[in-house]
């Protein structure tokens, strides 16, 4: 399991223009079984995405398709979790 943060960078005014293709990234990370989660980091500082299912390097590969990345409107950072103990309300997501 990965933790995607997407921080604001020096480029962050020219989100607005790359909005389109970044929510399509988003939706295509969904369709395809690899998100879980994206949202927001408060206040305002970017977005996180909780991502499963795909070796680290394919997941880095998709993160660098964000248009939000390949322009520089925010820079990735990827984490990986070793779940040592889940809640389990979430234990069918680490299945």
């Amino acid at each position: 399991m990965f933790v995607v943060f997407l921080k604001f960078a020096a480029n962050r005014a020219e989100a607005p223009r790359h909005m389109d293709g970044h929510n399509a990234w988003i939706r295509q990370g969904f369709e395809d079984g690899v998100f879980l989660l994206a949202g927001s980091l408060v206040p305002g500082i970017g977005g996180a995405v909780l991502a499963r299912g795909e070796p680290r390097e394919a997941l880095e590969v998709r993160v660098a398709a964000d248009p939000f990345v390949k322009e520089g409107v925010v820079s990735a950072e990827i984490h990986q979790i070793a779940p040592g103990r889940t809640h389990e309300g979430l234990a069918a997501l680490l299945a």
